[in-house]
């Protein structure tokens, strides 16, 4: 039996005078799923999670949470989930513990249950020992993120949307904002916004990508290689050049392109080899043994990691976009007074998006 859809968000377009934030934005997100949501600034992320929170409406399509629809029901959609934006507004003159209950009230959380789920929260945020007398305004940005996260488990919410929640965080903050979300997983849906895309690899269990308003990706880290970088990768270090090298697999029959890695060290060079899945490292040392001018120093099989799939996700989606061809506008041969214009027109190229 397949697990119940948490959130279903079905071609949403949303614009703000003549620009398109978003169009035809389409996914879904399973119960119990953490699910990254990636794109460059402005590719429409924020937008999208307003959209499923009830806090915006789309100009078109639709969203359901738990199989609720979000334009039609928008209390209850409250209810249903927790939000922390981008930036979260907190107030920084009261203390913990008193801004926890005021939005627990706010959130229609019962009276007989308020003291429980706001202690459930600081304790689950590790607020509960060390930050509940606390003024806000006094607290280090990472503990103002617990806060915001904590205000977001109020209620019990089946889905949780967090827009950027490691923002402006150091590591240690942030290794602790990935324990807190890895610690909801089963429990809750998670679908979480961030730039530190080693973060989003390490507690994701899939990620969307998004690029000019469009989703141009989804799935794991698996499928996003075997679609985006297929293939089997190799990092090389070598002694001697890289035309030998390029040479010597050429003349064994092994298609490889080589890619310059960041790190070289004078006469060394670490390079990253792409071959097709056919090609194994085996084979690379056989055609390198005893080379000329090119000594082999360690070849180990690498993986793509989400910064790479993220770069070629994003890179085709332009591409695709550039070849797409604007319809050429009509031109209007007759002058003002509505004769004829003598004049020659030049035939208009077309404009490329």
């Amino acid at each position: 039996m397949k697990p119940p859809l948490s959130i279903r968000a079905n071609e949403l377009t949303r614009r703000f005078g003549p620009v398109t934030a978003i169009h035809n934005v389409s996914f879904t997100v399973k119960h119990g799923e953490i699910v990254g949501f990636l794109g460059p600034n402005g590719a429409g992320k924020s937008t999208t999670m307003r959209i499923l929170s009830g806090i915006l409406p789309a100009h078109s399509g639709a969203a359901w949470i738990s199989g609720i629809s979000v334009a039609e029901h928008p209390r209850e959609i409250k209810r249903k989930i927790g939000y922390m934006p981008e930036n979260n507004p907190l107030p920084g003159d009261m203390r913990v513990v008193e801004y926890l209950r005021f939005r627990a009230r706010l959130k229609e959380v019962p009276r007989k249950n308020l003291h429980k789920a706001v202690e459930s929260a600081m304790e689950t945020c590790d607020l509960a020992r060390t930050a509940r007398r606390k003024i806000i305004g006094t607290l280090s940005k990472g503990f103002r993120q617990r806060v915001g996260i904590a205000d977001a488990l109020l209620g019990d919410p089946q889905v949780i949307i967090m827009d950027e929640p490691t923002i402006g965080l150091d590591p240690h903050q942030i290794q602790g904002i990935r324990k807190l979300i890895d610690s909801l997983r089963g429990r809750m849906t998670v679908i979480l916004s961030s730039h530190i895309l080693p973060e989003i690899e390490r507690c994701c269990d899939r990620v969307i990508i998004i690029n000019q308003g469009r989703v141009v990706a989804a799935g794991t880290n698996r499928e996003l290689r075997e679609e985006f970088l297929p293939g089997n990768r190799f990092l090389i270090e070598i002694e001697g050049s890289k035309i030998a090298l390029q040479k010597k697999l050429n003349e064994h029959g092994l298609q490889v392109d080589i890619l310059d890695a960041p790190e070289a060290k004078q006469e060394r060079h670490k390079l990253t080899l792409c071959a097709n899945e056919t090609i194994q490292g085996s084979q690379i040392l056989q055609a390198l043994f005893n080379a000329e001018h090119c000594i082999v120093h360690s070849l180990n099989k690498s993986e793509p990691n989400l910064e790479e799939i993220f770069l070629a996700a994003t890179r085709r989606s332009w591409e695709e976009t550039i070849e797409m061809p604007k319809p050429i506008e009509p031109i209007d041969r007759a002058g003002s007074d509505g004769s004829s214009s003598n004049k020659s027109i030049k035939k208009q190229p077309q404009n490329k998006i």
